[in-house]
């Protein structure tokens, strides 16, 4: 998978829906952003309480920037005419964090695996082409802790950078979990260290 240096990737900016028909069938593709697979699930149980009387709900992801992140299911389409062509919709236009469902009513013509490919395959790539795609910048998680004193001013280097606040706790002494872009790390955690008294160590996830 070809990031531009590792330091942005490519996903889709919100859902998006699109629908395809062959021979009677329906074919109706639901695009979302992901992070998780708790979020996967998510939409999935949605899907299915939406259309329950659909005949298929398949599906592919593909989260994180490892490339091993992925997951394609045929739910009960000849193997291989369904989750594959999805991904490989995503995988065309080099996505990430990015989940696929088509929803398929079925019109009582069968449609043969390579009828099948297709129609996943178009639907697919029809609900892609209803969003916009977007660059996001890679981040490092780190946790940061300083006197409140400084809050103005760590928050001011954050913003700066476009680093994306995860987690805070408040008190005399402040704790973030925060998002670095990885372009901007080397300037965050530098001005960061010029500052008396802010611990800033990474974070494993």
């Amino acid at each position: 998978m070809s990031m531009s240096n590792d330091l942005f990737y490519h996903t889709i900016e919100k859902p998006a829906v699109a629908e395809f028909k062959d021979r009677g069938s329906r074919f109706i593709a639901y695009a979302y952003p992901v992070e998780t697979i708790a979020a996967f699930k998510e939409k999935l149980v949605l899907l299915k309480k939406e259309h329950p009387k659909a005949v298929h709900h398949c599906f592919a992801y593909r989260i994180g920037l490892d490339g091993n992140n992925y997951r394609v299911t045929d739910d009960g389409e000849p193997s291989g005419s369904a989750g594959r062509p999805i991904l490989g919709q995503i995988d065309s236009k080099q996505l990430t964090n990015v989940l696929i469902i088509v929803v398929r009513y079925f019109g009582g013509t069968l449609l043969g695996v390579p009828g099948l490919i297709n129609a996943y395959k178009t639907s697919a790539s029809l609900a892609l082409d209803d969003t916009t795609i977007i660059q996001k910048p890679v981040l490092i998680h780190y946790r940061i802790q300083f006197d409140y004193t400084q809050m103005n001013d760590v928050m001011r280097v954050l913003k700066q950078a476009d680093c994306v606040v995860e987690n805070q706790v408040m008190q005399l002494f402040c704790s973030l979990e925060i998002g670095i872009p990885k372009a901007r790390l080397d300037e965050v955690i530098g001005r960061l260290s010029d500052m008396k008294g802010i611990s800033a160590e990474k974070k494993e996830l």
